[in-house]
């Protein structure tokens, strides 16, 4: 609360702060986040191809709570909801405009192969390799070792009893921070991209003031899904979500370039595999706009939603097998963010290559999905779809991510009193619209960034004592 205070008292001072913090950490931790987020993926689908992959979470006799429907439904919406339908087609447009790797721009082709490859990059194997350690971790400690649903039970291997004092209640002390801010920048990206949909359809101002609005309006609707808990609401409005989005989906590969789209696939697959072990290299690296306003910051951001997601991931993963939750935790959303930039994203690029249309790439980011929409039938219907499909991602975030955080702040309790979760609710929004007075989204970038650093070590040493519980339990 009193960083909220003074945000909003001190806006002017809190924004340079934000913007120098975020500049320090993504330039002078830009080799540790990297290196973690490969430490993260190489760990999970070493975990599933090993024998670890055969224990089930729950014990041997438990059954999944949930269909792979529902439970993709869940994990997706909380996951990267909000951010897919934000850079979804900004990322590949830009990162082909100004490649990575120092990749000359002229050479169309191949910037076109590594732009699209960067933004698959940045939401595949290594964002969802950060959330399957977290959430594997909780789930296996909580289904298998009978320990609360929090943060410092997973680190009981190394740490033993004293998880339950000062090092227990710190670990999830940093959580909480990670989670509240993590979420408060996805709410952020939410409100801007509604307000700039708003905007384009129906000529309502962007104003700060309509952000503003809408967070509340938002967090409003969140409340009402907290307080009917995770099967009525959070689960009803997430397979809704995946539904909307699939039709999405659906319709821009057959109104945009579907034969192009198609025969792309094979070829951003190969791209992505081909690109993969350069984005993730560290060394020796001068593309340093991209590393550090890209890459690293998206290490950060991930980092810091891990205890959010991760945790959500846990609560509707009883009675999946290891091997089967790195698998649908890790590559199925992979391979389904890849459709999704391939069809999205590759119809933006064959609109300015093929066609010379440059309005996606002369947009801000929070027009760019509606900028491509521009080039389908049914412009004006579709928009407001998306409009709609974007605040109920926004929905979904905040009231999962609430669940989350009174979970944590309950001690692992999941049937808190209802008033807790309108409290943290509320909360996260409020944060959310203090950092946007203080600075914009670039306040909110630079507190996850820099939340992610200190839980980034946590995730690694979250490692370690995930092996441990695993040698125990297969002893």
């Amino acid at each position: 609360m009193m960083l909220v205070v003074i945000t909003i008292a001190l806006p002017d001072t809190s924004s340079l702060f934000y913007l120098q913090l975020r500049q320090w950490v993504t330039t002078q931790f830009d080799s540790f986040f990297l290196i973690s987020a490969n430490i993260f993926v190489i760990f999970c689908i070493a975990i599933a191809i090993s024998p670890y992959g055969r224990i089930r979470l729950g014990g041997n006799q438990a059954r999944p709570a949930y269909s792979y429907a529902s439970w993709l439904a869940m994990l997706f919406a909380a996951g990267v909801g909000i951010g897919l339908m934000f850079y979804g087609v900004h990322e590949p447009i830009t990162h082909t405009l100004h490649p990575p790797l120092n990749i000359d721009a002229t050479d169309v082709e191949q910037a076109r192969a590594a732009g699209m490859s960067a933004a698959i990059f940045h939401w595949g194997l290594h964002a969802w390799a950060i959330y399957a350690v977290v959430g594997l971790a909780l789930a296996f400690f909580t289904f298998n070792r009978n320990m609360p649903m929090t943060l410092r039970s997973a680190f009981y291997p190394l740490l033993g009893k004293a998880v339950w004092g000062p090092c227990g209640h710190l670990i999830d002390i940093v959580a909480v921070l990670a989670t509240v801010f993590g979420l408060a920048t996805s709410l952020g990206i939410g409100s801007e991209q509604i307000a700039a949909g708003l905007s384009y359809l129906f000529s309502i101002n962007a104003s700060t003031s309509t952000k503003v609005i809408l967070i509340i309006t938002i967090i409003a609707i969140a409340i009402v899904s907290v307080i009917s808990g995770l099967d009525k609401g959070v689960k009803r409005l997430s397979e809704v979500n995946l539904g909307l989005a699939f039709l999405l989906l659906v319709f821009v590969f057959v109104a945009g370039p579907s034969l192009t789209i198609l025969l792309n696939l094979g070829t951003v697959t190969r791209d992505y595999l081909y690109y993969l072990p350069q984005l993730s290299h560290w060394i020796g690296r001068q593309d340093n706009l991209f590393l550090h306003g890209w890459t690293t910051f998206y290490w950060a951001w991930w980092i810091s939603w891990s205890p959010f997601v991760g945790m959500f991931i846990a609560r509707i993963s009883f009675g999946r097998s290891v091997r089967e939750f790195v698998i649908w935790v890790l590559i199925i959303p992979t391979l389904i963010g890849l459709i999704w930039m391939a069809t999205l994203g590759g119809t933006a690029l064959e609109q300015m290559i093929t066609l010379g249309y440059r309005g996606v790439a002369d947009a801000p980011p929070e027009l760019a999905l509606f900028k491509m929409l521009e080039g389908l039938p049914f412009t004006n219907f579709v928009s407001t779809l998306c409009v709609f499909l974007i605040a109920l991602f926004f929905v979904t975030s905040a009231d999962s991510g609430s669940l989350v955080v009174d979970t944590l702040t309950a001690g692992g309790k999941v049937d808190a009193p209802i008033r807790q979760r309108i409290f943290w609710c509320s909360t996260t929004g409020l944060v959310a619209i203090a950092l946007m007075l203080g600075g914009g989204m670039a306040s909110l970038q630079a507190l996850t960034t820099a939340i992610g650093l200190p839980f980034g070590l946590l995730l690694l040493l979250m490692c370690v004592s995930l092996l441990k519980g695993f040698q125990q339990e297969s002893a």
